[in-house]
């Protein structure tokens, strides 16, 4: 023991700086995941979006096909699900995806058509 340092000094630093590494790497564990879901329900609104907008386009008749089979086979490419499809006879498409992010159900909806006039 040097002069001026009491016995149970000894190795403290070392433990606290161990307990810094453990807190920061459980907080890493805990963040890391949450930023994982947040990408994936942004993929899932995007989901929405692209299959209403394909919907409308076939409804429209610039596509070929019955537009919601087209917005299902555009989310299943995504790895996501239609929950609800429906087109209204203004040609507006509503569509409602849904998937598992981290085991909790999330869904997001869109509507796309013709403007408004």
């Amino acid at each position: 023991m040097k002069p001026g340092r009491i016995a149970e000094d000894e190795g403290s630093g070392s433990i606290a700086g161990a307990a810094a590494v453990v807190f920061v790497a459980a907080l890493l564990c805990a963040v890391v995941p949450l930023g994982a879901a947040l990408a994936e329900v942004e993929t899932l609104r995007g989901a929405a979006d692209a299959s209403a907008l394909a919907a409308a386009d076939t409804a429209s008749g610039r596509v070929a096909g019955v537009a919601c089979e087209q917005a299902t086979a555009i989310v299943r490419r995504l790895g996501v699900e239609v929950s609800s499809c429906a087109v209204s006879a203004q040609g507006v498409a509503s569509i409602s995806v849904t998937t598992t992010i981290l085991g909790i159900s999330v869904g997001a909806r869109a509507r796309a058509g013709p403007p408004v006039r």
